[in-house]
């Protein structure tokens, strides 16, 4: 996978597994969550006292908090890719800048200052 999940995409992964069933069992989860079982374990502890999800027979399911979870990072996602692609925007027009100018005119301003003494 190349870089590393933050923690909300790790609940996200699993909550959209469980999403849409009627009951999941772990090693569905580990395996379309990528996730050792180590992990999967912990998270599904932090899912099920957020009260995410709940377990019957060993299948888990999404509550109607965890469908909320979903929609709004969806939501947040969505709005973070927008600011990440507008701030990817400001630092290309900073870098062009910077190389239009290499000094960033700061030994020409010390030069400046030094002859109108």
């Amino acid at each position: 996978m190349g870089k590393h999940r933050s923690r909300l995409k790790i609940l996200e992964d699993i909550l959209s597994v469980i999403n849409g069933n009627k009951g999941v069992k772990k090693t569905q989860i580990m395996y379309k969550a990528y996730l050792s079982y180590k992990l999967l374990i912990r998270y599904l502890n932090d899912v099920s006292e957020a009260g995410l999800v709940t377990c019957d027979d060993n299948c888990y399911m999404l509550t109607k908090k965890g469908e909320k979870f979903l929609a709004r990072f969806g939501e947040y996602s969505r709005f973070h890719e927008s600011v990440e692609k507008q701030l990817n925007h400001v630092e290309d027009e900073m870098a062009a800048l910077k190389e239009m100018c290499p000094n960033n005119g700061a030994g020409n301003a010390k030069q400046s200052a030094s002859k109108t003494k």
